[in-house]
């Protein structure tokens, strides 16, 4: 565990509201800025409107090493909350697992560009990265793949803290101290690489959903479907939220719930993604 971990964490977890705490949403980007800015990344805004205002997405871009302009992979995480929640699972842990990533990265040279990617209004229908897959849509741009990290701070070693959601058609584990995958077909490339990069740091529970999750709405319940909508590949890691988080969306969502021993692992362990993704020619 990093001293920056606790930093971040620090920083982050507190209601993050458009419109009960919409200072603390605008300071949120303004942190995250100045964190990539930190990593040595390339900051951009990705500005859009939405119920009547004006919100940003915040990008952090690491070019490839030789400049090429392969397609990119993003790494994202959203930093809303919803209202009266401080929000330390959702989704301040995936913040900082993304600032850690950015960090590790900083003296790491890639073949592929990757972009570190904060939405924001994700828990309004998704609307940032709706608004951001549609601007790639509507000016051409490529994508590699998509790594939507959504809760990865919460787990627990007692038998019965995991819950299965409904209609999944695979394995659970009863003990919720891995991590899922969830890729659609357009995905399943993307979800098998990351399954063999993560899986040796931690447990890993991976799962290819037929179409865009229609027909398992729980699969869909983060930024990736924004990507999956436009044909993007994406992946969501997350540690299945309220399925194993009794304080999901609530007042106790807070820094003292959350198994710092577990968020460190996944750090390692999308790190290591990050790496062996980034390396991956183009798909033919």
């Amino acid at each position: 565990m990093t001293d920056e971990f606790t930093t971040h964490l620090a920083a982050l977890v507190r209601e993050r509201h458009p419109d009960t705490s919409p200072v603390a949403l605008r300071e949120t980007a303004s942190y995250l800025s100045q964190q990539f800015t930190r990593s040595s990344l390339a900051v951009t805004i990705h500005r859009f409107e939405a119920l009547g205002q004006t919100y940003d997405n915040v990008i952090g871009t690491k070019p490839a090493e030789n400049g090429t302009a392969a397609a990119p992979l993003i790494l994202a995480a959203h930093y809303d909350t919803v209202s009266g929640s401080p929000g330390a699972d959702d989704n301040a842990s995936s913040l900082t697992v993304l600032l850690e990533v950015a960090r590790r990265l900083k003296q790491r040279a890639l073949t592929r560009p990757v972009q570190f990617i904060a939405f924001c209004l994700e828990e309004e229908n998704l609307l940032g990265s709706r608004a951001y897959v549609t601007h790639l849509t509507k000016t051409a741009q490529s994508v590699y793949g998509a790594i939507v990290l959504e809760c990865v701070g919460y787990a627990s070693e007692q038998d019965g803290s995991q819950r299965t959601p409904p209609g999944i058609p695979v394995a659970v584990p009863s003990v919720g101290n891995f991590l899922a995958l969830i890729g659609n077909q357009t995905s399943a490339s993307l979800t098998a690489a990351l399954s063999q990069a993560m899986a040796p740091l931690i447990s890993i529970v991976p799962l290819t959903v037929p179409g865009n999750g229609e027909q398992l709405p729980d699969t869909r319940r983060s930024d990736h479907t924004a990507f999956w909508e436009q044909g993007f590949p994406a992946v969501m890691v997350t540690d299945t939220a309220n399925f194993r988080n009794p304080h999901y969306h609530r007042s106790t969502d807070t820094v003292d719930t959350l198994n710092l021993k577990f968020l460190a692992s996944v750090a390692d362990a999308v790190t290591n993604a990050v790496l062996a993704v980034a390396a991956m020619p183009e798909r033919p």
